[in-house]
């Protein structure tokens, strides 16, 4: 039976490393991979998947109105898909999510999306939110923070490197930095935390 996949972890843990990593395991067996980048994403350029280390490859770009039923239903038509593998999945609107279920349920192809959790004041990514909830496999993949301990938040730097705490939940880009709980200090940046000194 196919299954929904959510790898998630902090920034810079190596996630589309893992992805194209993934796909290659899939390719080199002479299977189909679909493999995906929001376009919102076109740090590497439009249509590609790029990771730190220098790996890229090509993928289809989706938008918010994109549908990921149909097009896989059509793609499948012309020759099997045997995976889809999706990056920067917390960009995901909850219909897409519910869509990629049925792509796993109706046409039984396994989905592997990944993503980061939460967002720069600590808040859950929509997307992220749904797969949380949803997937049949939550993976965490794990990086380091400054302090050596464990990181799974996502700090955002201004272009002097200091700590940016207000703004519009997207900003594409690298200027984050993976911090741990404590580094990060959620009680301080969390609107959750505003909120209640109000």
């Amino acid at each position: 039976m196919a299954q929904l996949y959510f790898y998630y972890s902090a920034m810079n843990a190596g996630k589309s490393t893992t992805l194209l990593q993934s796909a290659h395991n899939y390719q080199e067996r002479g299977m189909r991979t679909l493999l995906y980048t929001p376009a919102i994403d076109n740090r590497s350029g439009a249509h590609l998947i790029h990771s730190r280390i220098g790996l890229t490859a090509e993928a289809i770009a989706f938008g918010e109105a994109y549908d990921f039923f149909e097009e896989v239903r059509r793609a499948q038509q012309a020759a099997p898909v045997h995976c889809l593998l999706i990056d920067e999945s917390q960009f995901l609107k909850p219909l897409q999510v519910l869509q990629l279920t049925r792509v796993c349920d109706q046409l039984s192809v396994p989905v592997l999306c990944y993503g980061i959790r939460t967002d720069f004041q600590g808040e859950p990514f929509e997307g992220s939110k749904y797969l949380l909830a949803w997937a049949d496999n939550i993976i965490e993949i794990k990086t380091i923070c400054r302090s050596g301990k464990k990181a799974t938040m996502n700090a955002r730097l201004d272009e002097h490197g200091n700590r940016v705490t207000e703004g519009a939940q997207i900003d594409i880009g690298h200027h984050y930095e993976a911090l741990s709980r404590k580094e990060f200090r959620l009680e301080e940046v969390s609107p959750i935390a505003r909120q209640r000194h109000r």
